[in-house]
C-alpha cells in the first residue's frame, strides 16, 4: 500500500477548513484571522456575514520599535501586529473578536499575534 505524500501547506488548509466550520465572525464579533509567511506576518479582521475585511495590519508595515515584551525577532514583530490589530480595531469600536488560528498550531507566532491583540485591548 502506497502512502500518500502530503505537503504540510496542504495539511494546514484541511485543518483550516475544520476550523472556519466552527468559527465565524459577525460585525458585533468579528473573526481574527492570522496568516503567517516565512517573512511577514498578516492579521485581519472578517465580517463573515457581510463579507468584509474590517481592518487588516501586515508585519511590513507595523512600527518594529514597539515594546515586544521580551519577545525577540518574528514573534516580536507578531506581537506587535496584534497590538496594531487592536488598535485599529478600538478606532472602530470593536472589542470582542474570535480568534481564527488559520490551522496553524497556536504557540510562536500565532500565539505572540493573540497575546498582542488582548494586550492592545481586545477580548477573545
Amino acid at each position: 500500500m502506497r502512502k500518500k505524500i502530503v505537503s504540510k501547506n496542504i495539511s494546514r488548509m484541511r485543518r483550516h477548513v475544520r476550523v472556519r466550520a466552527v468559527v465565524s465572525g459577525t460585525a458585533e464579533k468579528p473573526r481574527l484571522n492570522v496568516f503567517r509567511g516565512l517573512k511577514h506576518t498578516y492579521a485581519q479582521l472578517i465580517d463573515d456575514n457581510a463579507g468584509k475585511t474590517l481592518a487588516g495590519v501586515h508585519s511590513k508595515t507595523v512600527d518594529k520599535k514597539g515594546d515586544s515584551e521580551g519577545r525577540k525577532g518574528k514573534t516580536a514583530i507578531a506581537f506587535l501586529v496584534g497590538k496594531a490589530l487592536a488598535e485599529k480595531a478600538k478606532e472602530k469600536k470593536i472589542i470582542k473578536v474570535v480568534f481564527d488560528r488559520a490551522g496553524y498550531r497556536y504557540h510562536g507566532r500565532v500565539q505572540a499575534v493573540a497575546d498582542g491583540a488582548r494586550a492592545g485591548g481586545l477580548k477573545f
